[in-house]
């Protein structure tokens, strides 16, 4: 009696122990942190211009981005015109403003004739799209990760997205949570 009651115990113990508390990398880490310290609300439009969907490849107006069809929540993302080419490269050029130093840089960007053509965001693949549990605090606003490949340039980006939808609930599907929602930060880092 006595080895099976040490055994139970034994057993009991290597189950509570066992059961750790999944621990963050430092890349999440690091993410968490940026949305204490740096986050700023913002309302960003959705594509307004003509979307045109096709096979492997969504057009809006005369950009394109690539996606994969088996990742149907990156697929909503751009079909209801969350994110589209014209937005990042918008934003690109916005963060290189803001994060440059060097005013001959901004200097010779405004003397472009056309200062965006640097920051053309075309061509892409936007992949592999994930809400990210631990940054997501009410219902109503979800984050989430994107990967971006660009062949022009030989590493992977990653998009850090918030979607705010004022009427879901913890209830509220996915699916019916992106195509009811608005993006209201974007945030970018290489891999």
């Amino acid at each position: 009696m006595k080895l099976v009651y040490s055994l139970g115990i034994c057993l009991l113990s290597i189950y509570a122990f066992g059961q750790t508390k999944e621990t963050l990398s430092s890349k999440e880490k690091a993410v968490i942190e940026h949305f204490k310290n740096d986050y700023k609300k913002k309302n960003y439009k959705k594509f307004e211009g003509k979307i045109t969907v096709n096979d492997k490849q969504i057009l809006f107006d005369d950009k394109v981005v690539n996606y994969d069809k088996s990742d149907k929540l990156t697929v909503l993302l751009l079909q209801e015109g969350l994110i589209y080419p014209q937005l990042l490269t918008d934003y690109q050029m916005e963060k290189f403003l803001n994060e440059t130093e060097d005013k001959n840089q901004k200097r010779f960007l405004k003397l472009q004739k056309n200062p965006k053509a640097g920051f053309d965001v075309n061509g892409v693949k936007l992949y592999g799209m994930a809400e990210l549990i631990f940054l997501s605090t009410n219902p109503s606003v979800r984050r989430f990760k994107i990967h971006c490949r660009d062949n022009r340039i030989s590493s992977t980006l990653t998009y850090y997205l918030e979607l705010t939808n004022k009427n879901a609930t913890n209830g509220t599907h996915l699916e019916e949570f992106v195509r009811n929602s608005k993006l209201t930060y974007i945030y970018q880092k290489a891999d």
